[in-house]
């Protein structure tokens, strides 16, 4: 295995981390910032307030982008396990 593929492979899986966790961050981000806002422009500092919006958000775009994550992730698997022939020896 040269370092070329060892490189290529470490590029592919970073690259399919961020597609993969780019939803549902993004998401749990914005959540984020609306009740930051939402909390600036009140003037309440409940603790709670913070977090279980985006909670729930982050659930809601598992269930709604989960399909598309499973597949993502899938296809790298069998990516990597059909060429793995090609990585040992």
């Amino acid at each position: 295995m040269t370092t070329e593929m060892i490189i290529g492979l470490a590029q592919e899986t970073v690259y399919t981390i961020l597609i993969v966790i780019a939803p549902v961050v993004g998401i749990a981000l914005l959540v984020g910032l609306l009740v930051s806002i939402f909390q600036a422009t009140t003037q309440i500092q409940e603790q709670t307030l913070s977090f279980v919006p985006k909670i729930v958000a982050v659930f809601l775009a598992l269930l709604f982008f989960g399909a598309w994550m499973l597949r993502h992730v899938l296809d790298f698997t069998q990516n990597l396990l059909g060429n793995l022939s090609n990585f040992v020896g």
